[in-house]
């Protein structure tokens, strides 16, 4: 039987209503339909906010770019000995993270924040760096803006003498600016392609995307092998998180699709050497990202079928080798 034209015509029209509705609720927008990323509920404190600390709690979820760059800060840094690592998982039907076992009496996230002190419509969202706090002494957040943390991860002191130090003082005017151009144009911009409210925002956004690509491009064929040269900095840790993701993510799901990323092949070449670093495969879960995207973000997905992929960072990682030019 065949679906009279005005049916169609008519559920077109009641789907594309409920989806503003639901991308409402998962996404804020402004009023010309551009994603716009909600602050951080403990943003600000910095260095001197660690004082009287005893050992502190980095709180990731596998799957959070935002979280990845601290996981990455504190395991280039080696700050396992100062810095309990602590990893939440989605629970996806109640929107929430939870903690495999119990934290300070919390099973949830949101439970943490509601005991840290967080307002009562605040966002529970990962990374966080946490002082748990002891008998004397209540648990506190000491920042959960990602930018902010792996700052204070970068100039905490490291058990290894041949730690990098991610923000040196002379690469600080490069570094500011890929980071500038990186939070709103590729970072967020892959989200502002995906959570784009129509079709006008979309390209705005993707332009952006784009744009900002070719000169991450154009300078690591200029200077390399890094962002800034000789040096691995926090412009490449800020960077690496959404590359990774590329093609299991942010190609299919948030229509990042123009090109390839191999169609950049100083940017494909430099993924790969990041991969390479000790330490950063052990932080890539491919099956956790796709799981995660595709399964919880139902406007984006409303089948919530998970595609196929590489099951694991190994396999991941033997991917992007298998296609580097020899």
């Amino acid at each position: 039987m065949t679906v009279p034209p005005a049916l169609v015509a008519t559920a077109r029209c009641l789907w594309q209503w409920e989806w503003q509705r639901l991308m409402a609720g998962l996404a804020p927008a402004d009023r010309d339909g551009n994603f716009q990323r909600r602050p951080s509920e403990f943003a600000g404190a910095g260095l001197e906010s660690l004082q009287g600390a005893g050992r502190l709690q980095l709180i990731i979820g596998r799957s959070c770019p935002w979280a990845h760059r601290a996981w990455l800060v504190w395991r280039l840094r080696q700050l396992e000995p100062s810095v309990q690592l602590l990893i939440v998982e989605p629970d996806p039907k109640a929107g929430r993270w939870v903690f495999p076992e119990p934290l300070l009496g919390c099973n949830s996230l949101a439970e943490l924040y509601q005991l840290c002190g967080a307002k009562s419509n605040a966002r529970a969202t990962v990374p966080l760096l946490l002082n748990p706090g002891d008998g004397s002494q209540k648990a506190s957040i000491i920042n959960n803006e990602s930018a902010e943390l792996i700052e204070i991860l970068n100039f905490l002191p490291s058990p290894s003498n041949g730690a990098p130090n991610l923000l040196p003082s002379q690469s600080l005017v490069a570094i500011n600016h890929w980071l500038n151009l990186m939070q709103n144009d590729i970072n967020d911009g892959v989200y502002r392609c995906g959570f784009a409210r129509n079709q006008a925002a979309y390209n705005r956004a993707e332009a952006a995307l784009f744009a900002g690509l070719a000169q991450l491009e154009e300078a690591l064929l200029r200077q390399g092998p890094w962002l800034c040269g000789s040096e691995l900095t926090m412009a490449d840790v800020r960077l690496f998180p959404t590359l990774i993701r590329w093609e299991q993510v942010y190609a299919p799901l948030f229509r990042c699709s123009r090109a390839p990323l191999f169609s950049f092949p100083a940017l494909w070449a430099w993924r790969a050497r990041f991969c390479s670093l000790p330490g950063v495969v052990d932080t890539c879960y491919p099956a956790a990202w796709r799981r995660d995207y595709f399964g919880a973000l139902f406007p984006l997905n409303p089948s919530l079928i998970v595609p196929a992929g590489p099951s694991s960072s190994e396999e991941l990682f033997a991917l992007i080798q298998a296609t580097m030019k020899p």
